[in-house]
């Protein structure tokens, strides 16, 4: 069956379709896909998982068209980056 795995960096962008057999995990799937060695940064035991857009545990097992994203860490403090909806900002007065 064929799946997408689905990645970015901030200079670099990765969505790839690889075909696995049926019953393949989430891990299995980004093993056989080489994107590891493509991006050695990638630390799958602190980094999230999802599949379209829904957080998964890597031991989720795959269907035909499911495309694999894996997550950066938020590396910026939430609280100190400006909202972009103009909640808060004063510009409002």
């Amino acid at each position: 069956m064929q799946i997408g795995v689905a990645y970015s960096e901030h200079a670099q962008q990765v969505w790839m379709t690889i075909d696995v057999p049926e019953a393949t995990t989430v891990r299995e799937a980004i093993d056989r896909s080489g994107i590891l060695q493509q991006f050695p940064t990638i630390d799958l035991d602190a980094q999230k998982v999802g599949i379209f857009g829904k957080v998964v545990k890597p031991d989720a097992v795959l269907r035909p068209g499911d495309r694999i994203e894996i997550y950066r860490p938020i590396v910026c403090d939430p609280q100190t980056v400006p909202r972009r909806d103009g909640v808060g900002s004063d510009d409002d007065e």
